[in-house]
C-alpha cells in the first residue's frame, strides 16, 4: 500500500516530464503569452514615458516657484529695511517735536482729510 501511494505521488510530481526533459506542448499558447507580454511591455513603456514627462514638468514648476519665492524673500528683506529706516526717522521726529506742535500737526491732517472728504462727496 505504501508503494502504491509512492507511485501516485511520484506520478503527480513528475507529470508531464519524460526521460528527455519536459514534454513540449503546442507553441500556440506560448506565442499568445509572448504577445500579451509584448503588449504589456509597450503599455508600461508608455506609462513610464508619461510619468517621466510629468515628473519633468513638476520639476520645472518647483524650480520656477523656488526662484519666485527667493525673489519675494529678497524683496521683503529690502522693504523691511526701508520700513525700518522710515520708522527710525518717525521716531526721531516725534522725539524732537513738542506735544503741542504734534497736536497741531495731527489736527491739521484731520481737518484736511475731512475737507477733502466733504468736497469729493
Amino acid at each position: 500500500m505504501n508503494s502504491r501511494r509512492d507511485r501516485n505521488t511520484r506520478a503527480a510530481l513528475f507529470d508531464g516530464i519524460e526521460e528527455g526533459g519536459i514534454r513540449s506542448s503546442s507553441s500556440y499558447p506560448h506565442e499568445i503569452d509572448e504577445q500579451e507580454n509584448d503588449r504589456a511591455i509597450d503599455g508600461l513603456q508608455d506609462r513610464v514615458a508619461i510619468l517621466k514627462r510629468l515628473s519633468g514638468d513638476i520639476n520645472e514648476e518647483v524650480e520656477t516657484h523656488n526662484r519666485m519665492l527667493d525673489r519675494m524673500g529678497n524683496d521683503m528683506d529690502t522693504s523691511r529695511g526701508v520700513l525700518s529706516g522710515t520708522m527710525d526717522k518717525f521716531k526721531m521726529v516725534f522725539e524732537k517735536k513738542s506735544s503741542r506742535s504734534m497736536f497741531t500737526l495731527v489736527a491739521s491732517f484731520v481737518v484736511i482729510f475731512l475737507l477733502i472728504y466733504y468736497l469729493t462727496r
